[in-house]
């Protein structure tokens, strides 16, 4: 399997595990996390696209370390997988660290 394939799947996995075992928020559970999902989701398909489409690309891919599917908009799969990963972790460290310290979301300090 491909070097950033095999990459991108592990930041998921240990992601998770992260969320299973450690920090345990239960954010992965809500509403309001999946629908954070899905606005990055969007904004990602725009700027990722643009940066990766095949016809004028600003990033290059070595695809011999990818699986090849890119979807949509020319965007490496893998791309998703480790967008997932970034958000998710930031997200679920900012509510351990919001329940630790007893402030709340829209809370200044």
């Amino acid at each position: 399997m491909p070097e950033y394939t095999v990459l991108a799947v592990l930041s998921v996995v240990a992601t998770i595990a992260v969320e299973r075992w450690w920090l345990r928020t239960g954010l992965l559970r809500t509403a309001q996390y999946w629908l954070s999902m899905a606005i990055v989701a969007f904004f990602m398909v725009l700027t990722d696209g643009w940066l990766t489409k095949l016809s004028a690309p600003i990033v290059r891919y070595d695809e011999a370390q990818t699986l090849g599917v890119r979807v949509p908009w020319d965007i490496p799969v893998e791309d998703f997988l480790f967008g997932f990963s970034m958000v998710t972790l930031t997200m679920l460290l900012w509510v351990r660290r919001t329940r630790a310290d007893g402030t709340t979301q829209g809370s200044n300090r």
